[in-house]
């Protein structure tokens, strides 16, 4: 039984900063920063395109921006899992 002292619920470190966290996940996972920058960038160039848009309805712009949004982040992650089933089982040297 756990004394009265002790928490039944996990503690997590609370100077962990936000970029701290982004950097560590990033060490480990170099593809969830360019899929980050990859949604900002299809997300800016779409309220860059949205003024210039001409005769496209506002539906069908956004439903662009979306699927191009959504195809980024999606390439990004299975580029990321190849690159992780690469390091697991090819790059593993042998024992």
């Amino acid at each position: 039984m756990a004394s009265s002292s002790e928490s039944p619920l996990p503690t997590y470190e609370t100077d962990d900063s936000q970029t701290s966290k982004l950097i560590r996940k990033s060490r480990e996972s170099p593809f969830v920063p360019i899929g980050i920058s990859g949604f900002a960038a299809v997300v800016a160039y779409g309220l860059y395109k949205l003024k210039h848009r001409g005769d496209t309805k506002m539906s069908v712009h956004l439903i662009h921006m979306r699927v191009a949004a959504q195809g980024f982040v999606v390439g990004a992650m299975t580029c990321g899992v190849l690159y992780s089933m690469y390091k697991e089982y090819w790059a593993k040297p042998k024992p």
